[in-house]
């Protein structure tokens, strides 16, 4: 069975921050959020806010980047506009 993008996330987060040797604690702290949240976000739950997610990942110098089957399209169209 395919593992879920949430459970993913939560992986790669986990694995970044032990990396940098720093507490769930101190992520919070450094994120700006609560503890809770960091660990709702690395046990994988699906109720996580953007805004918390993207304040973890620039943390801990992680990109999002998009990707689907179609992007090479948006990527064209949001050139046109420039």
């Amino acid at each position: 069975m395919k593992e879920s993008p949430t459970l993913k996330i939560a992986k790669i987060v986990r694995f970044h921050r032990k990396k940098a040797r720093i507490t769930q604690a101190k992520l919070a702290k450094l994120a700006g959020i609560g503890k809770t949240a960091v660990f709702d976000l690395e046990k994988g739950k699906a109720t996580i806010k953007v805004s918390t997610l993207l304040a973890v990942l620039d943390v801990l110098n992680i990109q999002l980047i998009p990707h689907g089957p179609i992007m090479h399209l948006f990527d064209k169209e949001e050139s046109e506009k420039s």
